[in-house]
């Protein structure tokens, strides 16, 4: 993902505290940015999709809400039988989850703050593996991950995983117009993937999960794949209490109805549980700032 810079200040206790802050930035960064394959963070570029004056580089920023919001994002997108499919039927989830989390991170990095030429590169790349995955449900229905329909349910999804996120760790009061703003972004890189329908704002976003909800299901499989992404061991064992924490900040971002879907109980002292994650989003801002 995209962060900035650190900034210098002869501030004596700024100065006795930045080598602690690019401690935890360095760490950070090597979350998502695969290092024995030369990745780094993706800069921040005025002439991409969106600009400097977008709200999607102040919520796609913020490392802690997007990661509570991804994890969220995934247990609603493999509700969608399609969906679920294609994970289960082309990729390695069960020994890559890592990657795979990882490269969905710089796709979300390049979009949002790459240039233009970057961006529309990945969402090619992106277009031309979507043409390859391709299958059939366990009742017999086809399936392509290019279906429309099926793009437009990880779309919606994420994009309002990642808001409701945002606004519950980092910008509670985000007026509401920026809160449509935000969708109607995101638009921009759906229908470039080729997703129909897009929402463009919050209320668009809420009609198309409730027309969709009929259509989503839990079987065997999809319980495989959650137990997978929620039992995952961390990389290192510095990563492991933030992880724990994301994870369950994230299945408490779930609406009732998706938690009743999968089975999942009311998160333990859910007031314990949103002020660690707040303390832990305000440590990250505070170490990249």
């Amino acid at each position: 993902m995209a962060y900035p810079a650190l900034t210098a200040t002869t501030s004596p206790g700024a100065a006795l505290a930045r080598p602690l802050k690019r401690a935890i930035a360095g760490r950070i960064v090597s979350l998502f940015n695969d290092q024995a394959r030369g990745e780094r963070p993706v800069a921040r570029r005025p002439d991409g999709l969106f600009g400097p004056n977008a709200v999607a580089w102040r919520v796609h920023g913020d490392v802690a809400s997007m990661m509570v919001g991804g994890i969220a994002g995934l247990m609603l997108q493999m509700l969608y039988p399609a969906v679920l499919a294609g994970v289960w039927d082309h990729s390695r989830f069960r020994d890559d989850l890592a990657g795979r989390l990882r490269r969905t991170a710089r796709f979300i990095a390049l979009t949002t703050y790459g240039s233009r030429e970057e961006a529309t590169a990945v969402i090619e790349r992106v277009r031309r593996i979507h043409g390859h995955v391709r299958g059939t449900l366990p009742d017999g229905t086809p399936y392509a991950a290019n279906d429309p329909e099926l793009l437009a349910w990880v779309h919606v999804t994420e994009a309002t995983t990642f808001l409701e996120a945002w606004i519950r760790y980092a910008e509670p009061d985000m007026p509401g117009p920026d809160r449509d703003r935000y969708f109607a972004e995101m638009a921009v890189v759906g229908a470039a993937l080729g997703a129909d329908p897009l929402p463009r704002s919050r209320a668009e976003a809420r009609a198309i999960l409730r027309a969709m909800r009929p259509k989503l299901q839990v079987d065997d499989r999809t319980r495989e794949v959650a137990r997978i992404l929620l039992t995952r061991r961390a990389e290192t064992s510095w990563q492991e209490p933030l992880q724990q924490l994301t994870q369950q900040a994230g299945l408490d971002l779930l609406p009732d109805w998706a938690r009743r879907m999968h089975g999942l109980p009311p998160p333990p002292a859910r007031p314990l549980l949103r002020a660690g994650t707040l303390g832990v989003a305000r440590t990250i801002r505070w170490a990249f700032s």
